[in-house]
C-alpha cells in the first residue's frame, strides 16, 4: 500500500532539469483532488515505491528512433527521460496503475504501444494556427459516449496548445476520443483499463476550468480504488 486510506500516491514524471512550472501546477491539481503527488525524474527515481497512480508529464519531443523515424534539426530531445518514462509506462500497463499521460506523455505512451508520430504538424494545419499558448485557444471535438466526454461533460470545448508533434499511427489498444479542427489527435483512452487517458493539451495549466480539473479528480479516484 503506497498511500494512506485518504491520500493515494500519484507519481508525476518530469525532466531532471527544469520542469518546475509543470510540476507546480500538476502537484496542486493532485493535492486539490485528494492525492499525494510524488515528483519522479531520471535522477530522482522511485521505482521501488508502490504508486497508486501515475502522471506522465509534458516536455521535449520524443527521440524519433523510438518510432523508427529520423532526428530533426534544431530539435531538443531527452533520451534519458524517454527511457526513464518508458519504464513507468510499462509499470502502469502491467500493474493496471491508473495513468494520465500529458502531451509528450501521450506521445510516448502511443510509441510504447507500437504507434508513431507526426513530427511536424505545420503541414497538416488547414483550419487552425500553429500557435503556442497556455490559454484555451484551440477547439477540441470529443467523441460521444467516451470516457473523455463523461469527464469533460461536453463534446466540444476549448483547450491550449504547446506541442509540435502528435499521434499519427495509433498504438495498440488505444482509442481516439478527441481531435482538433484539423483532425489531429488530441485525446486517447483505453476503455479496458481502470483509467488510462492521454491528452495532447496541458490540463494542468487550465485548472481554473472545472472540466479540466476532472481529469485529475478521476485519476485520484481511480488510484484510491487500489488502496
Amino acid at each position: 500500500m503506497a498511500g494512506s486510506h485518504l491520500y493515494p500516491v500519484i507519481g508525476v514524471t518530469g525532466p531532471s532539469r527544469g520542469g518546475d512550472r509543470a510540476w507546480f501546477f500538476t502537484r496542486y491539481a493532485i493535492l486539490a483532488a485528494g492525492g499525494h503527488p510524488l515528483r519522479l525524474t531520471p535522477r530522482h527515481s522511485h521505482l521501488n515505491e508502490i504508486l497508486d497512480g501515475i502522471v506522465i508529464g509534458g516536455g521535449d519531443d520524443i527521440y524519433p528512433t523510438l518510432y523508427e523515424s529520423e532526428e530533426l534539426p534544431n530539435t531538443r530531445y531527452d533520451k534519458e527521460r524517454d527511457m526513464f518514462e518508458l519504464m513507468y509506462i510499462e509499470k502502469s500497463l502491467k500493474e493496471d496503475i491508473p495513468m494520465l499521460a500529458i502531451c509528450r506523455g501521450e506521445q510516448l505512451l502511443n510509441t510504447y504501444l507500437g504507434g508513431n508520430l507526426h513530427q511536424n504538424l505545420r503541414e497538416l494545419r488547414r483550419h487552425t494556427r500553429n500557435r503556442f499558448t497556455v490559454l484555451p485557444m484551440k477547439t477540441l471535438l470529443v467523441e460521444p459516449n467516451s470516457q473523455m466526454e463523461e469527464l469533460l461533460g461536453t463534446t466540444r470545448c476549448r483547450i491550449n496548445s504547446l506541442h509540435t508533434q502528435a499521434i499519427n499511427q495509433l498504438g495498440s489498444g488505444l482509442k481516439v476520443v478527441g481531435r482538433d479542427l484539423d483532425n489531429i489527435v488530441q485525446a486517447v483512452e483505453d476503455p479496458s483499463k481502470p483509467y488510462l487517458i492521454g491528452v495532447q493539451w496541458h490540463p494542468e495549466y487550465l485548472l481554473y476550468l472545472s472540466r479540466q480539473r476532472n481529469l485529475f479528480r478521476a485519476l485520484v479516484k481511480a488510484a484510491r480504488q487500489r488502496l
